[in-house]
Order: structure tokens, then sequence, then C-alpha cells
């Protein structure tokens, strides 16, 4: 059904306005922000088809998405990816800044902190957290995408932003996206790597957390640092 022909009170848009964001269901919020459908689907429609694509692992998911991945989505395209994209990135950028910055005085808690930002990844992120001498995050920074089995870096994008937020000491993660938190041959390596740079520049490596959907791997916990 065209959307035309729906009262005009209850076109999303409309109720919005009369009632605030949050009367409005997941295809309706999302229908505002595509405002237009494509050929023989309405806005509305198009919304709810997404939604139900992105059913069992929320839309959530659509941020971890590269863009041009989600642009490639019948019905959306690059603007109204880029409006999407935007849209929910300002709202966990808002949420989290209601929350504040965390401590971290785990590995547990690192895990909490990027399960759900790793839950549908398939590509290995690896992240740097800077921490201070209270153990409080000071930022979050994704330094390195790489393949499903690797992510690369290097320790110069590492220690740029521990240092960039005069960092008291840093912890390493990535994900592992097949679900084993097991680290390999190559996350060892890398580790004493770091742990190495961290001793000379004065910004101790404290832990490297490897999170999967399976659990995660402290290297600190299991005494290989």
């Amino acid at each position: 059904m065209p959307l035309s022909d729906l009262p005009h009170g209850e076109l999303p848009r409309e109720r919005l306005l009369a009632h605030g964001a949050a009367v409005l269901s997941d295809a309706e919020l999302l229908a505002v922000l595509l405002r237009t459908g494509r050929t023989g689907e309405n806005v509305l429609d198009l919304a709810r088809g997404i939604v139900a694509q992105f059913r069992e692992e929320g839309l959530a998911a659509i941020l971890r998405m590269p863009a041009a991945e989600f642009a490639r989505i019948p019905g959306i395209g690059g603007a109204k990816a880029a409006t999407v994209l935007a849209a929910l990135e300002l709202g966990r950028r808002a949420y989290a800044g209601t929350r504040g910055m965390p401590h971290l005085n785990e590995a547990a808690d690192v895990m909490t902190l990027l399960s759900a930002r790793c839950h549908a990844e398939r590509r290995e992120h690896f992240f740097v957290l800077p921490l201070s001498a209270k153990n409080e995050l000071l930022m979050l920074a994704d330094v390195s995408t790489g393949t499903l089995t690797n992510a690369l870096v290097h320790p110069r994008e590492v220690f740029e932003p521990a240092i960039r937020c005069g960092a008291a000491h840093v912890i390493v993660a990535h994900n592992h996206p097949s679900g084993d938190p097991t680290p390999s041959a190559e996350d060892h390596r890398l580790t004493r790597s770091l742990y190495e740079a961290g001793k000379l520049l004065g910004i101790p490596v404290t832990d490297h957390v490897v999170v999967a959907r399976n659990g995660f791997f402290s290297f600190a916990e299991e005494g290989l640092m």
C-alpha cells in the first residue's frame, strides 16, 4: 500500500513529531531516515524488510558493516546508507557519553566492553585501550582491520593514541571471528613485540585480550606477560 493511503497521523515522520521518537517501531524510525522507498515498495515496507534482515544480529550490526556493503542492499544506495550509518553512530556516541568512560580492572571488563561491538564482525579488528593510572579508559581506538583470521598492526599504530592521550599504560585487544579465543602463534609473537616496545617507550602493555563469541583469552591472566 502506498504511504499516501495511510491517514496523515499514521505516517512515521508525523507520528514522531506528534508523539516523540520513543513511540515509533524500529521500522518506523528507519523509514524516517530512509525517506523514500523504491519502485514497487514504499519506504515503510523497505524499512520493515531491513529490520527483518537484521533481526538475529540486531540493527547495531549495520554499524559493523562496511558502508559499501550496506549501500548494496536493494533500495538503499550511497546517500541512504550514509544517513543511516551517521544516525546510528551518533546514537552510539550519545549513549557512550551518558555512561562515562569505564574502568578496566581485569580482562573480563575488556570482554564486556568489546563483545557487543565485535559480535557480528567477520574480520579481525585490533583495538588499543589507553588507561589512566587508575585504570580508567581514556579512549577506544580501532587501529587496524584485517581478514577473517588476521589483523595486521604496527607498534606505531598502537602507541600513537596512547601517547596522544597521556596514558599511564595500555591494554590491546582483538577479536577472533571464528568464535575461538585461543591465540595463534602470530598473536603470541605480536604480544611479545608490543610488550617490549612498551617498555622502551615507558608505556607498559599490561594485557592483550582476545575476545570471541565463546569467551576470551588474557595473556596477562595466563602469566604470559
